[in-house]
């Protein structure tokens, strides 16, 4: 972490860090470096960068204050978050290694690990993390890291940082840590000893689902030349502008965080209240079986929440195309609301089996509450189940 950054809250780092006004001109917002290729000296030297692939310094500049929010020593920026995921794999596994992952991961992480990663010969034990000694069973000697998730998506079961962190170190296992649903405000892996961050920063961190986005931390240097070699060589970096509109987008991450988590715990309470919901997740409830440990690793409980909806399938059709403000769509974390069907959509590519065993059922419906004024949201969601109800009255 930069040495000046470290004495300032977190809204002020990202606003501040690896930002200072532009030497040249005194701009103060970072400039976009819009150019592909940059003038050297003479033959192999030149004044930092190359090649915009390479190294861009709007680019630099958000990988800087990534890192700087997380704890980090080191940040790395991709096209995606699915960027990140495959530049990780590619750089620290080969095949015959193992790696452990979370039962209850984003479906694209599902997809990647089981369908394109484990061809190659890598081996993938997808298991609850919840437990321990369940992990600790399931070390291999060709085990190589763990993988989780905390909160997870769309279950959002929550998995003990620091325990599995120490875990890993005691089998000098790699841990990382996908970071998105949480945010680098919410909760911080690496201060409880977690190696590697993943983000995709299409999310809260750029928050106005209008860039897409990817990002790695590195708690110290132990990984920082290999990605770094793998991040230029693979080639799945983002462009000066999105690197530029995730940096805009960062600045105002600890604002619209409190709104997102405020605007979830009112929703979640009034849902928990109502008839016509069959259960609802939420790691703000204390009805919610990880409250504590949520509570213990979290600075808030984010603005995720997973509900079922009695009825069934049809009933929770029709209360996700009653909604007026909650758009359905995939994706979360931006300021706008929005409602999607795990099962039919973000994992659609998880086996119907193994969905079932997750317990993402027909009736489950995931919100990602958005920034807009909560007596509005309210009112939305309790016309919406109304006409669900009547659905399942039939």
């Amino acid at each position: 972490m930069d040495k000046t950054m470290r004495d300032l809250q977190f809204a002020t780092v990202a606003i501040h860090s690896h930002q200072e006004p532009d030497e040249k001109t005194g701009a103060v917002i970072t400039p976009i470096y819009q150019t592909t290729t940059f003038a050297q000296e003479d033959a192999g030297k030149h004044k930092g960068y190359d090649y915009s692939r390479s190294g861009n310094p709007t680019r630099t500049a958000l990988e800087g204050c990534l890192a700087d929010l997380e704890g980090g020593e080191h940040g790395l920026c991709f096209a995606s978050g699915l960027g990140a995921l495959t530049t990780l794999s590619m750089a620290l596994f080969k095949p015959g290694d193992h790696i452990i992952c979370g039962d209850d991961v984003y479906g694209g992480t599902y997809r990647f690990f089981d369908k394109v990663f484990r061809p190659f010969g890598v081996e993938i034990d997808f298991i609850e993390l919840a437990d321990l000694q369940t992990v600790r069973q399931a070390i291999k000697p060709n085990t190589k890291a763990i993988f989780l998730e905390t909160p997870t998506n769309p279950l959002l079961k929550l998995v003990d940082i620091e325990a599995m962190a120490a875990l890993a170190k005691e089998h000098n296992l790699i841990s990382i840590l996908d970071n998105t649903f949480a945010s680098p405000y919410l909760q911080q892996g690496l201060k409880y000893g977690i190696d590697i961050i993943l983000h995709s920063t299409t999310k809260y961190i750029g928050g106005h689902s209008d860039v897409v986005g990817g990002a790695l931390v590195l708690r110290d240097d132990t990984y920082r030349q290999v990605l770094r070699f793998h991040q230029n060589s693979l080639g799945a970096t983002p462009d000066p502008f999105a690197s530029w509109l995730t940096l805009r987008g960062l600045k105002t991450l600890a604002v619209r965080m409190k709104a997102h988590c405020a605007n979830a715990m009112a929703l979640a309470e009034f849902m928990e209240s109502h008839p016509n919901v069959e259960q609802v997740v939420y790691p703000g409830l204390p009805s919610h079986p990880q409250h504590q440990l949520a509570r213990k690793q979290m600075n808030d409980f984010g603005g995720m929440i997973s509900v079922r909806i009695r009825g069934g399938l049809d009933a929770s059709r029709t209360f996700m195309k009653s909604l007026k403000l909650f758009t359905l769509a995939e994706s979360l974390g931006g300021i706008e609301s929005l409602v999607e069907h795990p099962a039919l959509m973000t994992h659609a590519s998880i086996e119907p089996e193994v969905r079932a065993g997750l317990g993402i059922t027909d009736n489950l419906v995931r919100l990602s509450v958005g920034i807009e004024d909560i007596r509005d949201l309210k009112a939305d969601i309790a016309q919406a189940l109304e006409k669900a109800a009547a659905l399942a009255k039939v």
